[in-house]
């Protein structure tokens, strides 16, 4: 007997996914809430497990977008192998031990794997390679191509098409390689893709920038990081400082926080920001709730810690949804000036950048300072262009004076 393994539902709002990656391959012993499979929707990537211990047949294969409820695989009744190292032909055999029906079924199973059929993840790299599986010889049981096949494999270069005419000028080869690859997008790419073209054409997005000197904040932490990490247990970073800016900023003005919903603005008096992080599957926007309410410290860590489910694939949706502002940072990734898209529905979006010694004007005299563009990217439809600059003004004092946050004045 055999159970059929279905996508399950990951959210009102989402209808389908895309299977990413099989844990395990066909034919493969699985226990019983083994995670066997990769699933990724539009906003997050997430697990799935083995509904009962036995033999995976997987029917659905990595890249297909597939509906919520959709059956993407089955798990048939099947003895665990007798070793953790023998190979999957031994399980096969194990699996059908004496009883005829079995033995009938492991054969099929093995027909059905005849030369230049390519496992789940062979067949992955080869489309990436643009490979047919036919071509390739494999080395794995009755002929089977395997990952380490699809590895080693090349394409094969396309023969000359024969020039039509005798009088026909022979193409001109360039020097060097000229190779091209295709992937399919993913679900969360299509998604960011899509929202960034709807930010741009459904909002009247403007940008305005400022520069602050980073002398103070720098001075700050050089004089007490060592005594914050050993109190606190987390190092005491910029983006702790520029979110206290922003939350002590949104009080003041509050339609930066806001955000328009059919013929209404909404205007929240808390802060949940959202804070862009780099993922391995692309930007992610991981939300630090209420956080206008934390303490330095404590922006730290809920920083940190969401950054760590970021690169392990493991935010859920709940972490990545309900944001009321953004902070980016493309400082990080040596950005010296740059007009951040606004994350909707929120109505505004602030970008950090790198920090260059710069000469600047103090007191009549050129001085050499840290200095940092900051831009905020605004929907003019809520945001007034004196709302926005002040704004930006505001936190600019801040970040130079960091008694400010603490005095709150």
């Amino acid at each position: 007997m055999s159970v059929e393994i279905k996508v399950p539902s990951v959210g009102e709002s989402i209808t389908e996914v895309t299977l990413a990656q099989w844990l395990k391959e066909d034919g493969d012993y699985v226990e019983m809430d083994e995670n066997i499979a990769e699933l990724e929707s539009d906003k997050a990537t997430f697990e799935l497990p083995a509904e009962k211990a036995g033999i995976l047949r997987i029917i659905a294969q990595e890249g297909d977008t597939v509906e919520i409820g959709a059956v993407v695989c089955s798990i048939e009744e099947g003895d665990a192998p007798a070793g953790s190292t023998e190979e999957k032909g031994s399980k096969d055999d194990t699996a059908s031990n004496d009883a005829p029906a079995k033995v009938e079924e492991s054969d099929s199973a093995s027909d059905s794997y005849a030369a230049g059929t390519a496992s789940p993840a062979a067949a992955k790299i080869l489309r990436e390679k643009g490979i047919d599986p036919a071509s390739i010889k494999g080395t794995g049981k009755d002929g089977r191509v395997t990952k380490e096949d699809a590895e080693k494999a090349q394409a094969q270069p396309a023969k000359p098409a024969k020039p039509s005419t005798p009088a026909a000028a022979a193409p001109v080869s360039a020097p060097g390689e000229r190779n091209e690859r295709r992937e399919k997008m993913t679900s969360l790419r299509k998604t960011i893709a899509k929202r960034l073209v709807t930010v741009k054409n459904e909002t009247a997005m403007l940008t305005t920038f400022n520069e602050v000197n980073m002398q103070p904040i720098m001075d700050l932490r050089a004089k007490y990081k060592e005594s914050f990490k050993e109190k606190h247990g987390i190092g005491l970073g910029f983006m702790s400082f520029f979110t206290k800016a922003v939350t002590a900023a949104l009080k003041e003005w509050p339609a930066v926080n806001a955000r328009i919903e059919d013929n209404e603005i909404v205007y929240s008096d808390f802060a949940d920001i959202s804070i862009a992080v780099s993922a391995p599957k692309g930007l992610v926007v991981p939300v630090v709730r209420n956080a206008e309410s934390l303490a330095l410290h404590q922006i730290e860590k809920a920083i940190a810690d969401l950054a760590g489910k970021a690169r392990d694939n493991k935010l859920t949706i709940e972490e990545m949804t309900g944001g009321t502002f953004t902070i980016t940072n493309g400082g990080v990734f040596g950005s010296m000036m740059s007009t951040p898209i606004i994350n909707a529905p929120q109505s505004a979006i602030l970008g950090m950048h790198n920090i260059i010694q710069r000469p600047v004007a103090e007191n009549g005299e050129v001085v050499i300072r840290p200095m940092m563009y900051i831009a905020l990217s605004y929907d003019h439809r809520i945001v007034d262009g004196r709302e926005s600059v002040s704004f930006l003004v505001r936190v600019k004092q801040l970040l130079e004076d960091p008694a400010r946050l603490l005095l709150e004045v």
